[in-house]
């Protein structure tokens, strides 16, 4: 399942943030940056050696057998990163309190390697007020690593005098390394991101190989979006539903059979008179 998005709306995904260390201009082409991004779909992160915020050097390929999202902030940013990171910290925890807390895993890379070390991504995600999110970690990396790992996401930046222009993109990648979606913009609308982890983490093949794949497919109809409160839920009403129906076909059989058997026994004892 991938994300595909109209050429009406390339002007919408691009954000120019606040870096006053950038020393020269290079315009970004849009239109060429959302075709890189969606080329990247269906294909392999791959592999990348990443430090975190404590220090402790972890590789792309750990996170493999669930699914992963992953963004590119710079800790300079002055408005588009802190937005997308608030609005990913409310989306994680919606999906975390209906999928489970360990049901997936987010991190969040810089890509400005002359600055955002991991003391540098740690402060980021304190001032944000994400530090500590279970699942989500701050990453630094070498500019080799982030150019390779940026090219197989298809995220584009380009140097501004104000900042970098970039790509305001979260990338879904699935269980085995495969990049699943694109989200655009550093606000979205929550079934963007959930859609594509329900499926991942419920959707399972037919005929059930298990109870607990027959649990995740009725857990993935029965989680639902509700725009009044912009939260995902689990609906039991559905459950409740189908109890009342079953009880309801029974109670008619039951009723059939009783008229049946009484029926016959009544056409019986007129046969036995006669």
């Amino acid at each position: 399942m991938t994300r595909r998005i109209p050429t009406l709306l390339l002007a919408a995904l691009l954000t120019l943030g606040a870096y006053p260390g950038a020393a020269s201009e290079t315009e970004l082409d849009e239109k060429q940056a959302v075709t890189l991004s969606q080329a990247a779909l269906g294909k392999s992160i791959g592999d990348a050696r990443l430090t975190d915020a404590s220090g402790r050097t972890v590789h792309l390929s750990d996170y493999r057998d669930k699914p992963l999202v992953m963004n590119f902030i710079y800790t300079s940013c002055a408005h588009s990163c802190g937005v997308m990171t608030l609005m990913l910290s409310d989306a994680y925890e919606n999906a975390r309190d209906v999928f489970g807390l360990n049901s997936f895993n987010a991190v969040t890379i810089g890509f400005d390697t002359a600055n955002d070390t991991p003391e540098r991504m740690r402060a980021y995600a304190r001032k944000q007020g994400v530090e500590g999110t279970p699942g989500w970690r701050f990453m630094s990396t070498d500019s080799d690593t982030v150019n390779k790992l940026m090219a197989a996401a298809g995220f584009t930046y380009a140097p501004s005098p104000k900042g970098f222009d970039h790509m305001d993109q979260v990338t879904v990648i699935d269980a085995k390394g495969i990049i699943n979606t694109q989200i655009y913009g550093a606000t979205f609308e929550k079934p963007l991101l959930m859609e594509p982890l329900k499926e991942m983490l419920f959707g399972t093949p037919r005929p059930y190989r298990s109870l607990e794949d027959l649990i995740k497919k009725v857990r993935l109809f029965c989680t639902l979006y509700d725009p009044k409160t912009d939260r995902y839920l689990f609906d039991y009403s559905l459950f409740i539903q189908i109890a009342v129906g079953l009880m309801i076909i029974v109670a008619v059989i039951v009723f059939l059979a009783r008229e049946l058997i009484g029926g016959g026994q009544s056409h019986n004892r007129k046969e036995r008179s006669v």
